[in-house]
């Protein structure tokens, strides 16, 4: 069963390609190693947390 016409799958994505590939001036940007040192940290936190709780 081949699709006579074109699903528009590609066509559709494209809008949403070019959304996410824009830089805003205005986004906060985040180094990635303070976001993995902060969850590293609530962690440990959240760990030390539980067990002064039991």
């Amino acid at each position: 069963m081949a699709s006579s016409g074109n699903s528009g799958g590609l066509m559709s994505s494209a809008g949403l390609v070019r959304y996410f590939d824009a830089e805003d001036r205005n986004a906060i940007r985040i180094n990635p190693k303070t976001v993995m040192a902060f969850c590293l940290l609530f962690g440990v936190f959240i760990q030390l947390l539980s067990l002064t709780v039991s």
